[in-house]
């Protein structure tokens, strides 16, 4: 039953890209009446601090699950044309591919790298489950010219324009914030430390203000909880996890065509040696697997495997990075492409990725609801969850996409 004729207080918890979104279609829903409804945004550390502004941005129209990605595919591409998205938020067609190289030596490393961070690394799982066809082996494109000849590339096409795309994770999730803004989102900083849901549905939700540490209380009828890998904290059933994820961004001097790739890179058994002593520990003759996405401007976003080697900070503020394993990322791009090997280190960044989904809907306490646990795919499945998000709370149903898999409560 629609619920849009009644007042609402309408509580965003999180301030990632699920929650930025889901502000933004809630405050463009048919329904919305600025009058009636009032939409609070509430983040514990800033916009987009987290995998939101650290994420690579890619887009897929063979990503999972395929209930939501066309309809997220499609949005992604209709907020780009109302929104001026190429210039706002980097948005544009792309082409992926599957790459097989042999990493070239390097003749110096920065610093050295102790064994123990080299346990533990666990796959991003962008391939895993993927709808895409199998890749078919072609030559290496013509374009794709910032990849070494040197490095017997062997190139898989995974994705075209015609179904892949990418965007600027901080620039799209910060505008998703700046245009739920102007439609009378009010964004607030700070951290939950409780919700009253006695008897069994929402009624209020407590939070600290960043800035003056003061507690405050707001009502709500509605509770959407979008944060993220964070989102157990706030509300305990949710089974979600973390788990860290490291990324460097590298501005190249030259032209950059736009290809993401799925790299497997095989490392020389020479691979960090100097002509006097080894610096690193790594184990020679290794396959690593580094993620590359070009992007406008001749930059490059490369990141790693995961690890759970650290546990899920307090906030995106407390994130630790392992230079380590940045300078990995460094050093295994730069054995492919000599163009990122010669380019400038724009940023050395971790963040943590939501395990567990994504999760969808109700939660079984009426008024609240969630949306968390995308994996590497949240910027994909952003604008889709936000515009369910907003039908949930405005029709009280999913209208645009059958979410039925994705029900929170199948989950707790």
């Amino acid at each position: 039953m629609a619920t849009s004729s009644f007042e609402k207080d309408i509580v965003i918890v999180g301030g990632g890209i699920i929650g930025c979104t889901s502000a933004y279609f809630l405050s463009r829903h048919p329904s919305f009446d600025p009058i009636k409804h009032r939409i609070t945004l509430l983040e514990a550390s800033q916009i987009a601090g987290g995998a939101s502004g650290k994420a690579g941005g890619l887009l897929g129209l063979w990503a999972y699950p395929n209930c939501i990605v066309p309809l997220s595919f499609r949005l992604h591409s209709e907020l780009a044309a109302e929104h001026g998205g190429e210039d706002r938020w980097g948005y544009r067609r792309i082409h992926c591919g599957s790459l097989e190289a042999q990493g070239r030596a390097l003749q110096r490393l920065t610093g050295e790298v102790k064994q123990d961070q080299r346990s533990n690394a666990i796959s991003l799982q962008k391939k895993d489950n993927l709808g895409a066809p199998k890749p078919k082996s072609d030559d290496l494109p013509e374009d794709l010219d910032w990849v070494s000849p040197e490095v017997s590339p062997d190139y898989s096409e995974m994705g075209t324009p015609e179904n892949t795309a990418q965007v600027h994770p901080y620039q799209f999730t910060t505008a998703m914030a700046q245009l739920a803004e102007e439609r009378g989102v009010k964004t607030v900083l700070g951290s939950v430390s409780s919700m009253d849901t006695s008897g069994k549905a929402v009624k209020s939700v407590t939070y600290n203000d960043k800035k003056t540490s003061q507690s405050h209380t707001i009502p709500a009828t509605d509770v959407v909880i979008t944060a993220g890998p964070w989102t157990q904290r706030v509300f305990p059933p949710a089974p979600i996890s973390a788990m860290r994820a490291h990324s460097v961004t590298i501005k190249s001097s030259e032209p950059i065509s736009a290809y993401a790739l799925f790299t497997s890179i095989s490392l020389p058994p020479d691979f960090g040696k100097t002509d006097t002593f080894v610096k690193s520990k790594r184990p020679s003759g290794k396959v690593v697997s580094p993620e590359i996405y070009a992007r406008p401007g001749n930059e490059a976003y490369a990141c790693g495997e995961g690890d759970k080697l650290v546990p899920l900070p307090k906030t995106t503020e407390d994130v630790v990075t392992d230079d380590s394993r940045c300078q990995d990322i460094i050093d295994y791009v730069s054995s492919i492409s000599d163009e990122l090997r010669d380019g400038e280190v724009t940023a050395r960044q971790a963040c943590y990725l939501p395990l567990g989904g994504p999760l969808i809907g109700q939660t079984g306490v009426k008024g609240m609801l969630m949306a968390a646990g995308h994996t590497c795919w949240g910027i994909q499945n952003g604008p889709a969850s936000g515009k369910l998000i907003s039908e949930l709370v405005f029709d009280g149903k999913a209208k645009s996409a059958n979410i039925a898999s994705l029900d929170p409560r199948k989950e707790m």
